[in-house]
């Protein structure tokens, strides 16, 4: 007699069950900027943060956690991410003024920040437009850019760690430096509360409006992951990886721009692999041709196909 076979089963069913939606198997290349990449075991939706902070104290131990914000600066690979990913979506895009402060869920696009605080004539926060991502992420790696950066602005913030617990911490307690902050891993951000000034209004729209058209002068506004490498101590990246010949280099369907070679492109059908290793392969050249050696900003996540 054969006997039956038994299909395996999903972490889905071992999972609390939230408010907020729970889906098994859920593609995540279509949800990041590079257009490429595995799925997620499980997706989670937390409703708010009580949800979030409910969910995590039920969660097995065993099962690994991974968020997600608008996927600007990720390449999620091939094979896809394993455990259960944490997006904050509704319930975490929330930005209100309070005085000459601003509070905005995790959830929220730093560039919908800054044209909150223009729509109140609040200074100060203008360079968030320059940065293609969320709350959340500018948070856990000090976001800058345009002489601005997310340590100046910051007051406090709220997470929650794995266990389900909220923290409330200041701007000191996160131990901010260059593109980096001393948050414990396991810590998913919620919210940010962010300082500002009385400015003129016009004056403020027309900064942001600067940097835009600075973004659209020297970036690639296609299938890109932003800036790849950090800026290594007295270099700036973008000229060591020219130096070393890769503008416009490729492998596969992805490529180094050729307008800011510190931007990798997906040209339509590139995989994560494709990405990675030609990251890798700028990294070997320049170390090659310099003896710097680049490190990822892309933050890099999932296993290989």
């Amino acid at each position: 007699m054969m006997a039956l076979a038994t299909s395996k089963p999903h972490l889905i069913d071992r999972l609390p069950r939230p408010r907020g939606r729970l889906a098994a198997d859920a593609p995540l290349g279509p949800q990041t900027w590079f257009r490429a990449g595995g799925p997620a075991e499980v997706l989670f939706r937390p409703a708010d943060v009580e949800d979030l902070s409910t969910f995590l104290s039920a969660l097995p131990q065993d099962v690994p956690v991974t968020v997600l914000g608008v996927g600007s600066n990720l390449l999620v690979r091939d094979g896809g991410v394993k455990g259960v990913v944490i997006r904050l979506m509704r319930g975490f895009t929330g930005i209100e003024v309070e005085g000459h402060e601003v509070i905005a869920g995790a959830g929220a696009l730093d560039l919908n920040v800054a044209l909150t605080a223009r729509d109140h004539a609040l200074a100060g926060l203008e360079f968030l437009s320059g940065i293609p991502g969320t709350v959340g992420g500018a948070l856990r790696m000090n976001a800058g850019a345009y002489q601005g950066d997310l340590a100046q602005a910051l007051i406090s913030a709220e997470a929650v760690d794995r266990t389900g617990r909220v923290h409330k911490v200041t701007a000191a307690d996160l131990g901010f430096t260059y593109r980096h902050s001393e948050a414990p891993a396991d810590w998913i951000f919620a919210s940010a509360r962010l300082a500002a000034t009385p400015g003129d209004q016009l004056a403020i729209a027309r900064r942001i409006a600067e940097i835009d058209a600075a973004r659209t002068d020297s970036q690639p506004r296609s299938r890109t992951g932003g800036s790849t490498f950090v800026n290594p101590p007295g270099h700036k990246a973008w000229e060591l990886i020219d130096r070393a010949g890769c503008r416009g280099l490729r492998i596969g369907e992805a490529q180094v721009s050729e307008k800011h070679c510190n931007f990798l492109i997906n040209l339509g059908a590139a995989t994560a692999a494709d990405i990675e290793a030609l990251g890798e392969e700028v990294r070997r050249r320049v170390f090659e041709q310099s003896g710097v050696r680049l490190e990822w900003e892309i933050r890099r996540i999932g296993v290989p196909a």
